[in-house]
């Protein structure tokens, strides 16, 4: 596998490709991001490059938020290209840091421990199950989100994460990313900060518009 992996809509990959620090580039249209997401997992390239079309939207946030949350990828390079139309026609990429991009909210997906996305708070109980045990969600985004477990929980954990209140059960992989251990009264229990990894923003946009329904 090349060590560079190119994710672009697929209507800018072609002239991306042509650009030649991305010639050896394995390309993945935005709509592959799964099948890119695996190759990444598995083989651990250099630099991942995304256009940035793909990376201002929900579904990029996501992907990038995976790629950060995963320790085995910590020395994998996040760049996004900017893909200007010359007066050829020609699309010209230029790569810039991906912590250097600024991006509209809710996709801000760039820097580790910061919030990427919108939160929400959620005011009623509901519980969601983390590998089988509930939890009680604090709040929540389409990247992550904060909660309460009497399951212990400690950060760099994989965990699987559902959310059962929605109208039918999501089920996606996460990490978490930070934990801390409380003792109220009422008991002891963990705090803790889940990172999303392959959760789809809009089944989990539906499921946030469920539970912060007034």
């Amino acid at each position: 596998m090349s060590s560079i992996v190119l994710i672009a809509a697929s209507h800018h990959l072609a002239a991306l490709q042509q650009h030649p620090d991305l010639t050896a580039a394995d390309a993945f249209a935005d709509t592959d991001a799964l099948k890119a997401l695996d190759a990444i997992t598995q083989k651990r390239p250099q630099v991942v490059a995304l256009e940035q079309s793909f990376a201002a939207s929900a579904r990029g946030a996501a992907f990038i938020n995976r790629i950060k949350a995963d320790p085995a990828l910590a020395a994998c390079e996040i760049r996004i290209l900017e893909a200007d139309a010359g007066a050829t026609g020609a699309t010209v990429p230029a790569a810039v840091p991906a912590d250097a991009v600024s991006t509209p909210s809710p996709a801000a997906p760039v820097q580790r421990g910061t919030r990427r996305a919108e939160r929400h708070i959620v005011s009623r109980n509901v519980e969601v199950l983390i590998d089988g045990n509930p939890a009680t969600l604090v709040n929540i985004s389409i990247v992550g989100a904060q909660v309460l477990s009497m399951s212990s929980l400690r950060p760099n954990q994989r965990v699987r994460m559902s959310l059962v209140d929605a109208t039918r059960p999501t089920r996606f992989n996460g990490v978490i990313a930070w934990a801390n251990f409380e003792m109220p009264k009422e008991g002891p229990r963990y705090r803790a900060g889940v990172n999303f990894y392959d959760a789809a923003p809009d089944m989990v946009a539906r499921f946030i518009e469920t539970v912060t329904a007034t």
